[in-house]
């Protein structure tokens, strides 16, 4: 193990980070993650290119996230602040960003009450695609308890105490999904899912961004148990595609006073390309109620 590097990762103002944090807590999966409450701190296993690594984010300045990184090796710390930056969305313009989603009368109050805010990202495309398949239909704690019992069954011990390092796809391409279904207490349906995403990723399924948005969807969405909202919500965390926008999804539609998925996505129209910073609004604006 090398010796922990503490980063300073700029980013412009103004950053409202009670949601990300919330976000952060409420996503967080034991042998993955762990959330301080009291501090906000949030430690996570990243994987890096000779390795995983534990980093430690804490946002404690105006202008700056804390990044306290325990790499596998020193030439993998770039690397490394290039996935926490866009996990955190730190190269954001929110000035830009803000301006155009703040015309809109759905959208002032929302903006005008959390300014800067930044969308979650990803670390590792195949592992948010999983937990994305694994919380399908349960609650977040489900989830988080699903993802908690994958990993333990799957992932792999790293040299920091506790943490686990996510399975890669071509270790679970090959299994019955039968034992996945045991290990986890799935469905069989979302264990067939889970390997029918990991043959596809060990297949050449690409799970970064760079990757163009509309093969992306059409792959995501030939495999079985994955439909528009998983593909749409992956484009926006994984992609980092800022407007992408899960029309169908229930509690955006509750927000937006919307029955349908196409009353969802007609409403959007105005605020596109950024259309995934006011999905982020919404849901926030939900979770505050």
């Amino acid at each position: 193990m090398t010796n922990a590097v503490t980063l300073s990762l700029l980013f412009r103002p103004p950053f409202t980070t009670a949601p990300m944090l919330g976000a952060l807590a409420a996503h967080a999966v034991d042998g993955l993650e762990r959330h301080d409450s009291d501090t906000g701190a949030h430690t996570r296993v990243v994987p890096g290119p000779h390795g995983p690594a534990v980093v430690t984010v804490e946002f404690d300045a105006p202008d700056h996230v804390t990044a306290t990184v325990l790499p596998a090796h020193p030439d993998d710390v770039p690397h490394l602040e290039s996935l926490v930056r866009r996990w955190l969305d730190l190269d954001a313009d929110p000035a830009v960003i803000d301006a155009a989603l703040c015309t809109d009368s759905a959208l002032a109050d929302h903006v005008a009450a959390r300014p800067g805010l930044r969308v979650l990202g990803s670390v590792d495309g195949f592992e948010t695609a999983v937990l994305t398949v694994l919380g399908q239909q349960v609650s977040l704690s489900a989830a988080r308890t699903f993802g908690s019992r994958f990993v333990t069954a799957f992932g792999t011990p790293t040299e920091f105490d506790g943490f686990v390092s996510f399975p890669e796809p071509e270790k679970l391409a090959g299994l019955d999904p039968l034992v996945i279904q045991k290990a986890v207490g799935l469905t069989g349906a979302r264990a067939r899912t889970v390997q029918a995403l990991a043959a596809a990723a060990s297949d050449g399924l690409e799970l970064h961004p760079g990757v163009d948005p509309h093969e992306f969807r059409t792959r995501l969405l030939a495999l079985p148990g994955i439909g528009p909202w998983t593909a749409d919500y992956l484009s926006v965390r994984v992609l980092g595609d800022r407007d992408a926008y899960p029309s169908g999804d229930l509690v955006l539609r509750r927000a937006l006073g919307v029955k349908t998925a196409r009353e969802a996505a007609t409403a959007s129209e105005p605020w596109r390309p950024w259309r995934a910073y006011a999905l982020f609004h919404l849901w926030t604006a939900q979770a505050f109620l």
